[in-house]
């Protein structure tokens, strides 16, 4: 038999493990249970798929979204691994041929709906079929902690225990604090299981947080100069969606559009124009992503802030999959926070849940809405404030996200504090119990909404005293007293705005009130490859379109851009030199290897010609 080295480069075009990988493949190959978090991108599915070919019988992977299933499969079948999926997009006789297959040996591996476990007819052929290895992949979904918990997850353990021999359990997700790994180990009943977290760092990730004056003429401008690339844009609701992917489209993008509202045919197309490169960006609300294994993702952008830092980084984390450098920008306004306040109060109940833990649940993605909103106005390193929240520690400086690489400038907002700790004082005399931020912010700016006639809000000295800012610098000035200590905004349902005892510092003894705002820039146009190594990049990407449509794949499942990549700066007209590419198998080398190399070479003579 092949060690799992070989099986690496034969397979997967890779020479050597990262980080993790072998530890979890040992334990596997031993029998042992195992619980691996790793981020997105780190070679997750690696760990169960190497085990798989090396144990006899068939390994079964539960996944939770059908368009994952399938780019798993088609990107193990061009690599030379048997391997199907059974889902409800298959016919009954799709299904039945799936079976008796698997029942044939035809396959290693079998990626599998958690829902199908619990049906009849599945589990009389999981009785009698060899299951070496269940991995349960996206394991955070059977957490009710986790920010993706499904019901469904909760049947694996019992599925498990129904089989005349339970097969070894590898549990994977790549966002899971440790109260969630506990909930997996419970939940999935895993037998003392090898538990290992290789940290939650994505190195090729730049982080940054903008607050545009308008993100539609932002975010215009930012996939303008990204004319090559592929990028994701989140907003938090189908509104957004619908205004977000209209705009992009007037601009001559190749936008497109998924979330829950539109019918299932068309969220597939959506979904396969997006994965075949026909439209370039996807714009989506959480309903897309989870499982998507599109490589070549050079960006993802946040149109709203989202509710927790655990979906944040799961969503971002689709950029950059291959390691290439991508961008994770966060576009931040103050109403973000309410919106996702709204959605975590009015969010569908869970019937799986008792009315306690309903309560519990809530308040527990407050408190996250809480660090969300920190990582939108924190000056500090973006990445450190990340890992730290997964419980890594991390230096002060990344040298590599929006904050630390960004220009911070000092700014003397002492007179404006003074005047919004004096607008404070006056809302705390006048109304006893306080009033929210957003009516402050309104006073202060003189609005003349509804709510603040009818308070008598314009009757107040400092109705208007900061006319001359706009509401979301008075905003963000607020924010920072909060953080200063020099306002307090209260626990609970409504809460409300109240001066602190350091406030009279400000007021009565001239203590000086300094902010660090980042220098509004326009989105800088990143560099092509194209233009770097002189065209046999885009070259490469062509020649891999061209493959790909004719194969009727995705452009990455025959090569990754990050292979392409290193393609460009080996420039291999060898097959061994072709083999010596991150990212090519002999599979790939086999089948692939013969016109990518008459490619670099037709180009090569072109540039000798024209020296």
């Amino acid at each position: 038999m092949a060690s799992k080295e070989d099986l690496l480069k034969q397979y997967f075009g890779h020479s050597a493990f990262r980080p993790g990988q072998e530890t979890l493949i040992d334990a596997l190959l031993d029998g042992r249970d195992v619980l691996g978090v790793m981020p997105t991108g780190a070679g997750k599915s690696i760990c169960y798929q190497i085990p798989a070919l090396m144990l006899p019988g068939i390994t079964l992977v539960v996944s939770p979204l059908i368009s994952l299933m399938k780019d798993q499969v088609a990107s193990l079948c061009q690599t030379g691994v048997a391997a199907a999926y059974i889902n409800s997009s298959l016919s009954y006789a799709q299904y039945l041929e799936v079976l008796r297959r698997a029942g044939r040996g035809t396959y290693k591996i079998i990626y599998v709906a958690p829902e199908r476990l619990s049906t009849e007819g599945f589990l009389a052929f999981a009785e009698s079929a060899e299951l070496s290895l269940l991995a349960v992949d996206e394991a955070h979904c059977v957490s009710q902690w986790g920010q993706d918990f499904r019901p469904s997850y909760l049947k694996i353990a019992e599925f498990c225990a129904a089989l005349p021999k339970r097969p070894t359990v590898g549990a994977f997700t790549a966002t899971a604090t440790d109260e969630v790994k506990r909930d997996i180990v419970r939940r999935l009943a895993l037998d003392e299981p090898l538990e290992l977290t290789t940290g939650f760092d994505r190195p090729n990730l730049f982080f940054s947080v903008e607050t545009p004056a308008s993100k539609d003429v932002w975010l215009g401008a930012f996939v303008a100069g990204r004319a090559e690339q592929s990028g994701i844009v989140y907003c938090a609701t189908r509104k957004n969606v619908e205004k977000v992917c209209e705009s992009l489209q007037r601009q001559g993008v190749a936008a497109t559009r998924y979330h829950a509202g539109l019918e299932d045919a068309e969220r597939r197309a959506n979904q396969e124009d997006f994965l075949y490169d026909r439209a370039r960006v996807m714009v989506a609300t959480n309903a897309f992503g989870m499982g998507i294994d599109k490589s070549n993702v050079s960006y993802v952008v946040h149109y709203n802030m989202p509710k927790n830092i655990e979906s944040y980084y799961q969503e971002a984390g689709r950029a950059g999959r291959d390691g290439s450098k991508a961008e994770c920008v966060l576009l931040y306004a103050p109403k973000d926070v309410r919106t996702a306040k709204f959605l975590i109060e009015n969010s569908e109940e869970n019937e799986a849940l008792t009315e306690e833990e309903r309560a519990a649940v809530r308040e527990r993605d407050l408190a996250r809405l809480v660090k969300m909103a920190g990582y939108c106005k924190t000056t500090d390193c973006l990445r450190r404030y990340i890992l730290q929240y997964f419980g890594e520690k991390a230096p002060l400086h990344c040298g590599s996200c929006g904050n630390c690489c960004g220009k911070l400038e000092r700014i003397d907002i002492t007179t404006e504090a003074q005047k919004i700790l004096s607008g404070v004082t006056r809302v705390e005399r006048k109304y006893r119990k306080g009033l929210g931020v957003t009516l402050i912010v309104r006073m202060l700016h003189g609005g003349k909404d509804q709510r603040v006639l009818e308070l008598g809000l314009d009757e107040l000295p400092t109705y208007g005293i900061l006319s001359e800012l706009d509401r979301t610098t008075i905003r963000r000035y607020i924010d920072h007293m909060i953080e200063q200590d020099y306002l307090l905004l209260t626990e609970g349902e409504y809460p409300v705005l109240r001066t602190t005892e350091k406030a009279k510092d400000v007021l009565f003894h001239s203590e000086q009130v300094v902010i660090l705002v980042k220098k509004r820039e326009e989105p800088v146009k990143t560099k092509q490859l194209a233009e770097a190594d002189g065209g046999l990049y885009a070259e490469l990407r062509a020649l891999r379109a061209e493959i790909a449509q004719r194969e009727s794949v995705p452009a990455y499942v025959v090569f990754s851009n990050a292979t392409l990549q290193d393609m460009a700066a080996k420039q291999p007209l060898t097959y061994a030199g072709f083999l010596s590419v991150n990212g090519v198998g002999t599979r790939k080398a086999e089948r692939y290897g013969a016109v990518f190399i008459d490619c670099i070479r037709a180009w090569k003579d072109r540039r000798i010609e024209g020296s």
